[in-house]
């Protein structure tokens, strides 16, 4: 990492926080032609269902499952910010890249706060994870090395983004999540730096075991996120007669959605460092619908 960029962005962060107390605009209501979610972003768009659905039913569907986004958003930080307490635990206090990552620290916690906020601002009661989401939770966080910490927290941030730039482009988004997408894209556009290099750091040397594990790691922290966000309980909340046939309808449909307009740069980047062979090809079209 240049120190000369570093002791830059540290310094921005010192001086020229986004709060998210006054970035975003709490107290706005939600006007006649603004929206939770964009349409394509959400599972039941595009089948026979959705057309049943009232135009109330419709935007409760997007509230709630823009509920399931922040809420799998506050966990992706929750486990970036893992990944740095376990690296900087053997960096010394006057070493530049641990100053940075303490500033970083700071921004990904007041990001876990806002996500929180916009939940409670939504009114909104997320789902939350299965016994078999918090088995695997449990396993990478606490016996994995914190190169595979890193690896899980970036995928889960690669679909963050994905998401962020669908929101913040959308006029008719309800401007309190236009401008959380818009304030955590800007300063995850900071992080990059760091991000850039540890990437390079695990992956110019890594063997083929190495890049299999990282593969794995990646493909089932997108597949975790995924099914964070179809779930049968929110089809109850918003009235459908069938909420079991919805569901798997539901799942059917978002599964193709997710790969259409979220896969494709992830895929592209677990090609950039060989993380697709005849171990992990298989399992990436299963699960994710991924054309590797």
């Amino acid at each position: 990492m240049d120190n000369i960029e570093i002791e830059r962005l540290i310094r921005i962060s010192r001086e020229k926080p986004l709060l998210p107390e006054t970035y975003i605009p709490w107290k706005d209501e939600l006007q006649a032609n603004e929206y939770y979610l964009p349409q394509h972003l959400t599972s039941l768009e595009g089948t026979a269902i959705y057309k049943t659905l009232s135009n109330k039913q419709k935007l409760e569907l997007g509230r709630h499952e823009i509920v399931q986004v922040m809420y799998s958003y506050a966990w992706g930080e929750s486990l970036f910010c893992l990944f740095m307490n376990k690296y900087i635990l053997n960096l010394a206090p006057d070493n530049l890249e641990y100053q940075f990552l303490l500033r970083e620290l700071i921004e990904e916690f007041r990001h876990q706060e806002m996500f929180t906020q916009s939940i409670l601002r939504l009114g909104g009661k997320p789902i939350t994870i299965s016994r078999a989401h918090r088995f695997i939770g449990a396993v990478t966080t606490k016996l994995l090395p914190h190169d595979c910490l890193f690896m899980g927290s970036l995928s889960i941030e690669m679909v963050s983004d994905r998401y962020g730039n669908y929101g913040k482009k959308d006029l008719n988004l309800y401007p309190v999540l236009r401008k959380v997408f818009e304030l955590h894209n800007i300063e995850e556009a900071r992080h990059i730096l760091f991000t850039k290099d540890m990437l390079k750091k695990y992956t110019t040397k890594a063997g083929f075991l190495r890049r299999t594990v990282y593969s794995y790691v990646m493909l089932f922290n997108i597949y975790f996120l995924r099914t964070l966000y179809v779930k049968k309980e929110i089809y109850q909340r918003i009235g459908i007669e069938n909420p079991d046939a919805a569901y798997k309808i539901a799942s059917k449909n978002y599964k193709e959605k997710f790969t259409q307009n979220c896969l494709g740069e992830i895929v592209e980047f677990v090609d950039s460092w060989r993380g697709f062979n005849g171990v992990t090809r298989w399992a990436w079209r299963w699960l994710m619908g991924a054309k590797v």
